[in-house]
């Protein structure tokens, strides 16, 4: 069995795809802890509902990246963690951080790295549709101490439609997130 950590600022949407893989007995996983920045991330309570521990770390605007990733360490501290995801993780994580972790931390990001590194959320997927692509997905990789540089585990692809939204674009990424995500939790299994 696997242990999992996941921090997260947003709904979620790939850690429901866990959590089903998880009980349909598709992964043989188990997740230790949720951790937000945001007190009212409905990764939160998704978490909540399936009796996961949920935690919410209040960020101080002048606390530093590495004092705050402490607090999340600390939160950490007495669990065996083999893997950390990042689903819809609004930061940077500290090199000290990255560095405890060296390969065990996986992000998501809704492109087809190196394509259009960098950004987050819709911001990529307007940045897709701007730029005339045919073809996205997304690619999960290992976080480093750089921005979406770590190496490239696993891609999945889908089309880019000509009456495309970006709302629609990020519908039909996240669908191939959570699957990718599993994936490539299986591969560490």
């Amino acid at each position: 069995m696997i242990s999992l950590a996941v921090l997260g600022s947003t709904k979620g949407t790939d850690l429901q795809t866990i959590i089903d893989a998880i009980e349909s007995g598709e992964l043989d996983a188990k997740i230790e802890i949720v951790i937000s920045d945001k007190n009212d991330a409905h990764i939160l309570e998704r978490a909540r509902k399936h009796n996961i521990l949920a935690v919410y770390i209040e960020k101080f605007k002048q606390e530093s990246r590495k004092d705050y990733d402490k607090k999340i360490l600390n939160e950490m501290y007495n669990k065996k963690i083999d893997l950390i995801l990042l689903i819809g993780w609004m930061r940077i994580l500290s090199p000290t951080f990255v560095r405890n972790y060296h390969k065990k931390i996986l992000n998501v990001h809704p492109s087809l790295l190196p394509k259009f590194s960098g950004g987050m959320d819709t911001n990529v997927h307007e940045e897709i549709l701007k730029a005339g692509e045919t073809e996205t997905g997304c690619t999960i990789h290992y976080v480093d101490e750089g921005v979406d540089t770590g190496e490239i585990i696993l891609q999945k692809k889908c089309s880019v439609d000509l009456d495309e939204t970006v709302e629609s674009l990020k519908n039909k990424v996240q669908k191939l997130e959570g699957k990718a995500f599993v994936e490539v939790i299986k591969l560490f299994l």
